[in-house]
């Protein structure tokens, strides 16, 4: 059976959420195989020759983004400890 080549482009990195090894979370706008770029909150593994390999993530549409941006705002410091 064939490998489905997925292609993306990161469009804008907003930032990095953390790091472990040679895995770091991230968020950024990516356009995936073509269509509209979405905000997407992946892990990715950094490759020896600095490229990046998407792993498991969530794509946030916009009216999604809205949604998770009013209920962080709402998460405080008693929450987080």
């Amino acid at each position: 059976m064939a490998t489905k080549i997925v292609k993306y482009e990161i469009v804008k990195h907003f930032g990095i959420i953390s790091k472990k090894r040679s895995y770091q979370k991230e968020v950024n706008l990516i356009s995936w195989n073509g269509r509209t770029p979405v905000v997407d909150i992946r892990n990715f593994k950094i490759e020896k020759d600095s490229g990046k390999t998407p792993l498991n993530g969530v794509t946030v549409e916009k009216d999604d983004l809205h949604a998770l941006k009013d209920i962080l705002s709402h998460i405080n410091s008693e929450v987080l400890g």
